[in-house]
């Protein structure tokens, strides 16, 4: 029996998690934090010393981005792993963009060194996108969770040759024809 279900949320659910995870990725690529425009001038410290990210977040994002990728061409119970395991790194990406306040500020300080224990730490633009791309593709992802087994699949054309069914060569059946067989009869 046919699922007779509509496939409603195919476009916006895959765009909108598409478009969320290329913006997480390349806002987690980008500095996090930074030392505050009123702050004191360090000497010795070169400006892109001044700023901190996340290498943590930009793995996630780029696994989630990939798990998009790979829910595009799936299909059945392999589509729901594949969503299961996006979803994962994106609870890890929201974890990351709900710890970087409380942990990246002093990570800054520190790598500065003694003469920064008081120095002011803010949050960049980048930052505040990556947080919010974190939560748009875990929404994303949740209703993925939910509709992906309605959702059409690409046609099993193109599947590996080795995956189709066997189906017999041009060449075999004019052999079969040489041979005198006839090779559209089931009986032979």
């Amino acid at each position: 029996m046919a699922d007779d279900r509509p496939r409603s949320g195919f476009a916006p659910t895959v765009g909108l998690g598409l478009v969320t995870a290329a913006v997480g990725s390349v806002a987690s690529a980008k500095a996090w934090f930074r030392l505050a425009s009123g702050s004191p001038a360090l000497p010795g410290v070169p400006p892109s010393e001044r700023t901190i990210d996340m290498p943590l977040a930009l793995a996630l994002s780029l696994v989630v981005l990939a798990g998009w990728g790979a829910v595009l061409v799936s299909r059945g119970a392999w589509r729901r792993v594949l969503v299961a395991i996006a979803l994962v790194a994106a609870l890890g990406l929201v974890a990351c963009a709900a710890a970087a306040p409380f942990v990246l500020p002093d990570d800054l300080r520190d790598a500065l060194g003694p003469t920064s224990a008081g120095l002011a730490v803010r949050p960049t633009g980048w930052f505040m996108t990556a947080a919010v791309a974190s939560l748009l593709s875990l929404a994303a992802l949740v209703a993925a969770w939910r509709l992906a087994p309605r959702w059409p699949t690409m046609s099993s054309r193109y599947d590996a040759p080795a995956a189709r069914a066997s189906e017999p060569d041009e060449t075999d059946l004019w052999k079969a024809l040489d041979a005198g067989h006839d090779p559209t009869d089931p009986s032979t």
